[in-house]
C-alpha cells in the first residue's frame, strides 16, 4: 500500500462504502496519533495538536484549510489558544472513508513541516 500522505482524495458520493472494521484497524496503524471514535453518531478521526501560542495555532489550521482545498475534502477545525483540534469524515457518508485517512496523513505532515 502507498503511504497514506502521498495519495489523493477522491471523489466520494453518498453510495461510496465506509471503510471496514478490516480497513479500520489496518489504515489507523498508518496514523498513530488519531483515534477513531464516534462523535454525534458518527465515526471520526480525532487529533488535537499543542502549539506555544495562538499565532501558530492559526497559522497551523489555515495550512489546513489549504490542503483541504486542494484534496477537495474539508475537517471541521476547532482552532483555541495553543491547540487545534482537528475531525475528519465524510459527510456524504456520514462516516469514515479512506480519503479521512489521507487527509489525517497530510493533516500530520503539515504539523511536522
Amino acid at each position: 500500500m502507498n503511504q497514506l500522505n502521498q495519495q489523493h482524495c477522491e471523489a466520494c458520493k453518498a453510495d461510496a462504502p465506509k471503510v471496514s472494521d478490516e480497513e479500520l484497524a489496518q489504515l489507523i496503524k498508518q496514523i498513530p496519533d488519531w483515534k477513531a471514535d464516534v462523535i454525534d453518531g458518527v465515526m471520526q478521526l480525532e487529533r488535537t495538536f499543542k502549539f506555544k501560542n495562538f499565532k501558530q495555532a492559526i497559522e497551523f489550521t489555515n495550512k489546513v484549510g489549504d490542503m483541504a482545498e486542494e484534496e477537495g475534502h474539508h475537517p471541521a477545525l476547532l482552532t483555541e489558544w495553543g491547540k487545534v483540534t482537528v475531525n475528519w469524515w465524510s459527510h456524504s457518508i456520514k462516516g469514515l472513508h479512506k480519503n479521512d485517512f489521507i487527509c489525517a496523513a497530510k493533516t500530520d505532515n503539515v504539523f511536522a513541516s
